[in-house]
């Protein structure tokens, strides 16, 4: 038994850690590249074009001033997860239009093309 909890003991733990982090940032990507794909058929509807565009921009605006230029999908990841909060106080004082039934959407289409200037990135 004494070996066992030896055993038990020397797991890697910074492995098994990058792991479920690794599983956490694929799946948020997923969840980003559908929003994106969601986001590009709402902004095909000439009703829903400027202000999900507007929603986008500013969302995106905000990213940057909150991770900067030099990020990991990782951080992007564990921004995306607080990103709900102040997604929401962003939109409301633009006024952007219809923002409550855009939200999800225009978060992850944001997150989807900011994903892309990780300094881990690969499409």
């Amino acid at each position: 038994m004494a070996g066992c909890t030896v055993l038990l003991r020397r797991v890697p733990r910074r492995r098994l850690g990058w792991a479920l982090v690794s599983a956490d940032v694929d799946s948020a990507r997923i969840e980003w590249e559908t929003a994106y794909r969601d986001f590009a058929e709402a902004a095909r509807d000439p009703a829903f074009d400027e202000p999900v565009r507007a929603q986008l921009a500013a969302v995106t605006t905000e990213l940057r001033r909150r991770l900067g230029g030099s990020f990991t999908l990782r951080e992007l990841a564990e921004e995306y997860v607080r990103a709900d909060r102040w997604a929401r106080d962003v939109l409301s004082e633009q006024g952007a239009r219809g923002w409550p039934r855009t939200l999800a959407l225009v978060e992850g289409a944001a997150f989807h093309l900011y994903a892309r200037g990780a300094v881990d990135y690969c499409p």
